[in-house]
């Protein structure tokens, strides 16, 4: 057995700390997995025979092993039974798709749970502006529920270099300003980008100039919504009209 090591952004390998994101990742990429740790104090019979199963029917090798020590080194959690190592992957944006735009974002756990929500609305391209808060960190594919493994992404230097990729799209970013119109007015096209700043400071003011800035309308009691939220927001009001099979 290779060393086991703690997550370092600049390794080419990452864990999912837990059954049920371990399974997804089975699931959806066993290509990437390279081996699957369980804790002897694991007692689920059904999880075990998934997990077996899930390796027996993927394309390539994956080790299996019961490994205590693995579990102190990479997991703080101690209702953790399950990890599985992966290789990070490349997984660029459609341009033919609706895209998330990120400008920054820095929390690993709120950049997870953005994840989750662009996946279950159906808009799973997200392009980061860096610096950007790492997906690959195992915070953030715990706070993503495993969605990660689904998602299309790719990173730009700046918003010029996403533009330039990606020219003549309805850019739709998140405002606070004046002149933002509010989001319930507005009538989405098939193809268009959300963009969104980050979480402490927004977007800068030159975005106000760029496509049609729109902000989500609230009371005064409270200055802004966090970032999940309003995000989760405008991708509910993006596909309102669409109808997802469950």
């Amino acid at each position: 057995m290779s060393n086991i090591r703690r997550y370092d952004k600049d390794d080419n390998t990452s864990y999912a700390l837990g059954a049920t994101l371990s399974i997804e990742l089975l699931k959806t990429r066993p290509d990437c997995v390279r081996r699957v740790f369980l804790h002897s104090k694991l007692n689920s019979q059904e999880v075990i025979s998934t997990i077996h199963e899930l390796i027996e029917q993927a394309s390539t090798s994956i080790a299996i092993e019961t490994n205590d020590k693995a579990f102190r080194i990479l997991s703080q959690k101690e209702n953790c039974f399950v990890i599985a190592e992966f290789e990070k992957f490349t997984a660029p944006i459609d341009g033919r798709s609706p895209h998330i735009v990120l400008v920054n974002p820095s929390n690993a756990g709120n950049l997870g749970t953005i994840i989750r929500s662009a996946v279950g609305f159906g808009l799973p391209d997200i392009a980061m502006i860096t610096p950007a808060a790492d997906l690959f960190d195992p915070k953030t594919v715990r706070a993503s529920m495993g969605s990660l493994f689904r998602l299309r992404f790719s990173h730009f230097d700046n918003f010029g270099e996403y533009m330039s990729a990606f020219p003549n799209r309805p850019i739709y970013p998140f405002m606070l300003n004046a002149a933002s119109i509010d989001l319930r007015e507005v009538a989405m096209p098939e193809t268009f980008s959300l963009v969104f700043g980050n979480e402490a400071t927004g977007l800068p003011d030159f975005f106000a100039s760029i496509g049609t800035p729109v902000q989500i309308l609230h009371s005064c009691d409270i200055d802004s919504l966090n970032l999940p939220i309003a995000l989760s927001i405008g991708l509910y009001a993006a596909t309102k009209d669409n109808r997802f099979s469950r």
